[in-house]
């Protein structure tokens, strides 16, 4: 495989790898051998170990002194802790967003997340597309909010709860009108600067989207 510019090479490798366990090329709980990755990629050592701190970083790997990395288990136990810290971590982004924006961001925050329900109302709604859509409100959200910090918390948080929607897709398809409700529920209490509606809105979505995972998990 050939990896080019503009990320740096040990970046290209964690989104190579991402991808993998994501996706369940690599299961859950799965050694990844170091050598046989930088043969196989023809890279260095050094850069997939750089790489493995990404993915561990964004809850992908664990690496276990002397026994080295794998993936993360994959269970109901794991999801639903999961789901807990990324539920207040977008609980406290509403409310920052709720406090801080301003006219010349309701534009750009409408936009996103139409974006959302328009892939929820094709007719064959792509989970990929409609997730990625998802993601995107964050980001917007995060951009206006404009605290690094939370940034960087929710963004090592995104590709793991990545990975548990490709899990229950299926499932995740079916909770779809659930989806649409939310974030058309949802601006209409950020806009009104409803704080308290805005993280009731999310705590429950959240706790939809964590039952969802479990059930594909037990």
């Amino acid at each position: 495989m050939d990896f080019q510019v503009p990320n740096t090479l040990a970046e290209q490798i964690a989104n190579f790898l991402a991808e993998r366990i994501m996706t369940g090329q690599v299961r859950p709980g799965e050694r990844i051998q170091e050598a046989t990755l930088a043969s196989e990629l023809k890279v260095s050592r050094a850069s997939v170990k750089e790489a493995l701190y990404t993915l561990e970083r964004w809850h992908l790997v664990e690496i276990t002194p002397r026994k080295g990395a794998s993936a993360t288990q994959l269970n109901a136990e794991y999801a639903s802790e999961l789901y807990d810290v990324y539920m207040h971590l977008l609980m406290m982004l509403a409310s920052r967003l709720c406090e801080r924006w301003q006219e010349a961001d309701k534009d750009r925050l409408l936009v996103a997340v139409s974006q959302v329900v328009e892939r929820i109302k094709e007719p064959q709604p792509d989970i990929t597309r409609v997730v990625e859509a998802s993601f995107n409100v964050m980001e917007a959200c995060c951009q206006v909010v404009a605290n690094p910090y939370l940034t960087e918390a929710l963004s090592n948080f995104k590709p793991a709860v990545s990975r548990t929607y490709y899990l229950g897709a299926d499932r995740y398809r079916k909770g779809l009108a659930t989806t649409s409700t939310f974030f058309s529920e949802l601006p209409q209490a950020v806009l009104a600067r409803d704080a308290t509606k805005a993280t009731e809105l999310i705590r429950g979505f959240a706790e939809h989207q964590k039952n969802l995972i479990r059930q594909a998990l037990d």
